[in-house]
C-alpha cells in the first residue's frame, strides 16, 4: 500500500461536507500482521452511542462465560404445614433481562408446578417480588430526561419482565382531535395517562411516552397520523417486578392454589429478616444467546441488565457507580487504553459516554483471540445481511464481510468490528463520527464509501 492510497481513503471522511467537520476518531489495523492500515485521532475519545455495548458484552462474556445463565429463584419464608404456607412466597430477581421477553410467559406454568410440588396448596401470605439485588436507582441519572419512559430507555431492575415494555394501544381520530387510549398490552393495573397526543396530517409516528420508574403516571405527547384507526405506541413498564408478581399470583389462583394477600414488591436492599427456603430456580438461556439479542438488535435493556449485574458481582446491592468502576477497571487490566474514557452506562444512551477508536480496536483484538471468540463474533451483525448492519454495504464487495456493532444517535453514526480482507487476513476497525450535520443514514453512506475505498486499495 502506498502512502498516497492511505491519504486518499481517509480524505473521504475528512473532506466530505457531512463528515469533514465532525468530531471523529478512526483506527483500522490488520489483526494478522499488526499493520496500522488507517488512523485519525485514534486516541481521541468521542461518544460511542450503541458501540458502547461492546465494552459491556465483551466483559460479561469474558467474566461469566458463554454458558452462564441468569437465575431467578422461588423461595418462601415461614413453614409449610398440611399444605398451607404460613409465610410469603418470594421471587428473587437475578437481573435476567429475558423473563417474559416478547410476551412469552409460559415459564409461569412451570413455576406453579414447582409450588405444587413443594406441597403448597394455600399461601397465607403474599407473592413478593424481591428486587433487592440492585439498589432502587432503576433509571440511570446520566440519561436524558426526554428518554425516560420510552421503550428504549426502561428502568433496569433485578426483576425484568416483558422486556420492561408495554404497548399502548391508541385510537386515531380526525385532524385536531386527541388520540384515545384504548388499552395497554400487557394490562397494567392503576396506570394513569396524561394524554396530549394530537391527531395531525402527518404520515409518521411522532408520539412520545415519558415517566419514571415505580410511578404509575405516564405522559403522552406529540402527534400521530389522523384517521389511522388503532395502533400501538411503546413505552416502559413502571414496575415490571410487581407486574410479574401479579401475574404469578393470578396463575396460582387459577390453578386452585389460594393466595390470601395481594402481591407486592421490595425494591431496596436489606439483610434478610427471615430465613428462606428455596423451592425452584428458573434459568435464562445461555449468555451466548442473550448476547445475540444484545448486539444483533442493539437491545438497551439487555445491555443495561448485564452492566448492572456486573456491578452486583462487585458488591451488593448493585449500583450504577459500581458497574461503571468495574467495567473501566476490567478493560484497563486487560490492556485497553481506556484511562481517558468516560463510562456512564452499559448501552450508550448516556451522552457523556466517550471512548476512543483505538480502545475499541484493542478490545476487539482481545476478544478475537479469546477462547470465547466464536460466541463473541456470532453475536455481531453481518453487513448487508443481519441485525443493525443489514443496510451497510448490501450488494457490494463488503456484503457479508463485516462483523460489527453499530451506534446511532442524532448526528452520529459509529461502527466497530471486523472485516474479512481480500487476502484472507482479518482487519479490526472502529469509525466513530459525532456531531455531523444531516441524518444518520447520510453519515453511513459516507462511511460506506470510505470502507469500500480502503477495501479496494488493499485488494
Amino acid at each position: 500500500m502506498s502512502i498516497l492510497s492511505l491519504i486518499l481513503s481517509i480524505n473521504i471522511l475528512l473532506t466530505h461536507p457531512i463528515t469533514g467537520q465532525a468530531n471523529m476518531s478512526v483506527y483500522v489495523q490488520n489483526l494478522n500482521t499488526g499493520e496500522v492500515i488507517d488512523s485519525y485521532r485514534e486516541e481521541h475519545v468521542v461518544p460511542p452511542a450503541s458501540v458502547m455495548k461492546l465494552l459491556t458484552t465483551g466483559a460479561a462474556l469474558e467474566i461469566m462465560g458463554p454458558g452462564f445463565r441468569f437465575p431467578t429463584i422461588l423461595e418462601y419464608t415461614g413453614s409449610i404445614q398440611n399444605g398451607v404456607l404460613n409465610g410469603d412466597l418470594y421471587i428473587r430477581g437475578g437481573c435476567d433481562p429475558s423473563l417474559g421477553w416478547q410476551g412469552k410467559n409460559g415459564f409461569l406454568t412451570q413455576w406453579v408446578k414447582a409450588v405444587r410440588a413443594a406441597g403448597i396448596q394455600r399461601i397465607n401470605g403474599a407473592v413478593i417480588a424481591d428486587m433487592t439485588m440492585l439498589d432502587g436507582e432503576a433509571q440511570n441519572p446520566n440519561w436524558l430526561c426526554e428518554d425516560a419512559g420510552n421503550y428504549y430507555a426502561p428502568g433496569i431492575f433485578a426483576l425484568n419482565y416483558y422486556g420492561n415494555t408495554m404497548n399502548i394501544v391508541l385510537q386515531s381520530g380526525v385532524p385536531g382531535s386527541v388520540a384515545t387510549v384504548v388499552k395497554t398490552e400487557p394490562k397494567v393495573p392503576d396506570i394513569r395517562f396524561i394524554n396530549r397526543i394530537r391527531c395531525d396530517k402527518i404520515t409518521y409516528d411522532g408520539a412520545f411516552v415519558s415517566g419514571l420508574p415505580y410511578s404509575n403516571e405516564r405522559y403522552l405527547t406529540g402527534a400521530v397520523p389522523s384517521n389511522l384507526g388503532t395502533f400501538g405506541v411503546k413505552g416502559d413498564l413502571p414496575n415490571p417486578g410487581l407486574l410479574l408478581a401479579r401475574h404469578f399470583t393470578t396463575r396460582l389462583r387459577e390453578a386452585g392454589i389460594e393466595v390470601k394477600k395481594e402481591p407486592r414488591y421490595e425494591p431496596d436492599y436489606f439483610p434478610m429478616q427471615l430465613p428462606r427456603q428455596e423451592i425452584y430456580t428458573h434459568y435464562s438461556e445461555p449468555l451466548s444467546e442473550l448476547l445475540k439479542e444484545t448486539n444483533m438488535n442493539s437491545n438497551n435493556l439487555y445491555a443495561e441488565a448485564l452492566f448492572r449485574y456486573l456491578g452486583a458481582r462487585y458488591t451488593l446491592p448493585g449500583t450504577i457507580h459500581n458497574s461503571q468502576d468495574l467495567l473501566k477497571d476490567y478493560w484497563r487490566r486487560r490492556g485497553v487504553t481506556i484511562q481517558n474514557a468516560i463510562i456512564k452506562d452499559g448501552c450508550g444512551l448516556a451522552p457523556q459516554d466517550a471512548v476512543s477508536a483505538k480502545a475499541f480496536v484493542q478490545l476487539l483484538t482481545i476478544m478475537y483471540r479469546s477462547s470465547n471468540a466464536d460466541a463473541w463474533i456470532a453475536s455481531l451483525p453481518v453487513s448487508g445481511q443481519s441485525g443493525t448492519l443489514k443496510s451497510l454495504c448490501p450488494n457490494t464487495a463488503l456484503e457479508g464481510r463485516i462483523h460489527a456493532k453499530s451506534g446511532t444517535i442524532a448526528g452520529t453514526k459509529n461502527f466497530a468490528g471486523y472485516i474479512d480482507a481480500p487476502n484472507g487476513d482479518t482487519w479490526v476497525f472502529a469509525i466513530l463520527i459525532n456531531s455531523a450535520p444531516g441524518k444518520a443514514r447520510n453519515i453511513q453512506t459516507v462511511i460506506q464509501q470510505y470502507l469500500l475505498d480502503v477495501y479496494k486499495q488493499h485488494q
